[in-house]
């Protein structure tokens, strides 16, 4: 009997899809009234306001153009997909031309001799950094890059590439879960729900520092597992052949000498994330510009690499095309939440929601509006999408519960951060693990029981806030 295979990213978007069109045919079709939200620049449904409309089934002819129109489709995303999908091509091509050089390749080898027995520390450490930019702004996008870098540093510390993958998507993943101050997330949502960012504060500090050693307790268990017993890695099978796509099959024999040219392209690749960092964070940044910027520095290591034109854009090229697979997975999953969208589902399942909060006291309100936020979150991966979805008609239900608002916030966030850990209908998930070449299947048996353990935190950080405020 054939062995079964668990199907591809591609084929699992697919399928969501059509279960999706599946759903407009069954699920009645219904809409909120919406107005327009100055101080958001979004047009925001009006609780009290959902009635039935015209039902409109997809077709096999929507189906299909689903992907397609998923990397157009805006929605309540602050970017179409084409404009993430082309940042990972440029992204791809920008890393082929670094790769070229061979800096990365030697910095490898000094950083793997320098840890030399404290590799480990290097989880920690990452995985604060990576927690600070996802509580302040909400890192998602800004962390693709990443994999590239990272993964063969962690390849070659004597670790596999779950390891890699867990040390950026749960490392960024825990602090947007507790989010402090991320625009995209908890200003957006307190706004929405009429309240100051600032309020309850001390809950969203709880779940973030007590979710961070958590997720970093997790991942050093298993890092060190694996260093100990190879054979233990869930990628073991795919073990030498990672090793030589990360570590570019570099034989004993390559030089590996950090020289000058070689450091100049180190500090200019350093430089780039540096400045995406500071743009995306405070100067407004998005796609384009942050595109802009990795063709600029690509064009800086050509130069100090000393590469012709038909060379320079011969690597640059070959590296676009290893991360292609990755710009469909983010049209294809964008596509999911097309298709509901279209098929006028997304507030008749809001409007489900709405209803059975009602009549609820404070822990039961506040836990089941969390495994509600869970669902949505499934439907609607964009954290300020969902916000401003989903804020306007659940925060006001708060005041009936004698829950405050803010902690309906939380309960939202929470619920965003810990489904954005694992939702294929996320191009940051899907595009991490076809980046670090970890299937779907694969990282949920990594990671489900550390999702048990989120929840059971989250759920008793909530209920203690209900009970106390």
């Amino acid at each position: 009997m054939a062995k079964f295979k668990f199907p591809s990213a591609y084929s699992i978007l697919f399928l969501l899809i059509i279960v999706v069109a599946g759903l407009t045919w069954l699920v009645p079709a219904g809409q909120y009234d919406r107005v327009k939200n100055e101080s958001l620049g979004k047009e925001v449904p009006v609780a009290g306001t959902y009635k039935e409309v015209e039902a409109n089934p997809q077709s096999v002819q929507d189906i299909f153009l689903a992907p397609i129109d998923g990397f157009y489709d805006h929605g309540s995303y602050e970017a179409n997909a084409i404009d993430v999908a082309l940042f990972v091509l440029i992204i791809g091509g920008f890393l082929g031309v670094v790769n070229k050089t061979g800096a990365i390749d030697a910095g490898i080898a000094r950083t793997v001799t320098g840890l030399k027995g404290k590799e480990i520390l290097m989880i920690p450490i990452l995985m604060f950094l990576f927690a600070a930019g996802g509580t302040v702004y909400g890192m998602a996008e800004e962390t693709i890059p990443f994999y590239t870098l990272l993964i063969p540093v962690v390849i070659a510390a004597g670790y596999d590439a779950v390891t890699g993958v867990a040390i950026i998507l749960l490392g960024a993943g825990i602090g947007t879960l507790g989010s402090t101050i991320n625009p995209f997330a908890t200003v957006i949502a307190s706004d929405a729900a009429g309240v100051k960012f600032s309020v309850g504060m001390m809950w969203r500090l709880a779940i973030l520092g007590l979710g961070w050693l958590t997720c970093v307790a997790f991942v050093m268990r298993y890092a060190a597992k694996v260093k100990k017993d190879p054979s233990a890695s869930l990628v073991a099978d795919l073990a030498e052949d990672n090793k030589k796509h990360f570590l570019h099959g570099k034989d004993q024999n390559q030089d590996m000498t950090l020289s000058g040219a070689r450091q100049l392209i180190l500090i200019a690749f350093g430089l780039a994330f540096a400045i995406m960092i500071y743009g995306v964070s405070s100067q407004g940044w998005w796609m384009a510009e942050i595109s802009a910027l990795f063709i600029f520095f690509a064009l800086v290591i050509g130069l100090i690499a000393r590469m012709g034109e038909e060379e320079f854009t011969s690597n640059f090229v070959d590296g676009a095309r290893d991360l292609l697979g990755v710009a469909l997975i983010i049209g294809i999953a964008r596509g999911i939440v097309v298709v509901m969208n279209n098929g006028m589902i997304t507030d008749t399942i809001l409007h489900a929601s709405e209803q059975a909060l009602a009549g609820l006291n404070s822990i039961a309100f506040i836990n089941l509006m969390y495994w509600l936020e869970v669902v949505l979150s499934f439907l609607v991966p964009s954290s300020s999408g969902l916000a401003v979805l989903t804020m306007p008609i659940m925060a006001p239900l708060a005041d009936f519960a004698g829950v405050g608002r803010d902690l309906v916030v939380t309960a939202y966030q929470s619920a965003s951060g810990i489904v954005n850990l694992i939702t294929p209908t996320s191009a940051v998930v899907m595009g991490g693990l076809a980046i670090g070449r970890v299937s779907y299947n694969r990282w949920l048996k990594f990671i489900w029981p550390l999702l048990i353990i989120l929840t059971i935190l989250i759920m008793a950080v909530l209920s203690v806030a209900a009970v106390l405020s």
